[in-house]
């Protein structure tokens, strides 16, 4: 278990040691892990990332640098949780949530993108509205995913929008997306 420096781990947190497969489990620095939060084995938690109350993360679990999970978010082993990428409280997440993104739900589908992030992480309004046509043309313009990714990847993409089509091109859960709009929002 490596803790990066300047981490809060407040109340009944637990970060669990890693396993023969990797050996360790990784948090960056100044990350605020909250009471009851879990990071379980072989998970790699990136810099500047907050972990709400009861938030979970699974074995194996990557999580991007400045993340935002909320409370009782529960992150399926194995899953990854991009740069930037917000979960409101108590999603389950059962899939990738790409960078720049938020999502939310049982399972976690995706609502659109964490624009106030991207702000305060000090992105210009020309980078952000270039993130929000890809993020359309990946998830809204009815498009395959391998048709949008081809699509953004001859546009000579910016490196944030390289970064989005990376984290989807090397997703092996696959990644979440936006609930269909006839789909009902009660998962029951």
């Amino acid at each position: 278990l490596i803790v990066g420096n300047n981490c809060i781990i407040r109340e009944f947190v637990t970060l669990n040691r890693g396993t023969k497969e990797t050996g360790q489990t990784l948090s960056g620095n100044i990350c605020l892990f909250m009471a009851y939060s879990h990071v379980a084995h072989d998970c790699i938690v990136g810099d500047n990332v907050i972990m709400a109350n009861a938030a979970t993360l699974g074995g194996h679990v990557e999580v991007g640098e400045k993340a935002v999970l909320g409370g009782l978010v529960a992150v399926h082993q194995f899953c990854r949780i991009g740069k930037l990428a917000m979960l409101g409280g108590g999603a389950m997440v059962a899939q990738d949530i790409p960078p720049f993104t938020q999502a939310q739900g049982d399972r976690a589908r995706l609502i659109g993108l964490n624009l106030v992030g991207l702000r305060r992480a000090g992105f210009s309004s020309a980078l952000i509205e270039e993130i929000k046509s890809a993020y359309r043309i990946l998830f809204n313009s009815g498009l395959t995913l391998q048709e949008a990714l081809d699509q953004l990847s001859a546009s000579s993409p910016s490196p944030e929008v390289n970064l989005l089509l990376d984290f989807i091109r090397t997703s092996r859960r696959g990644v979440s997306r936006p609930r269909h709009k006839d789909e009902p929002f009660d998962d029951e």
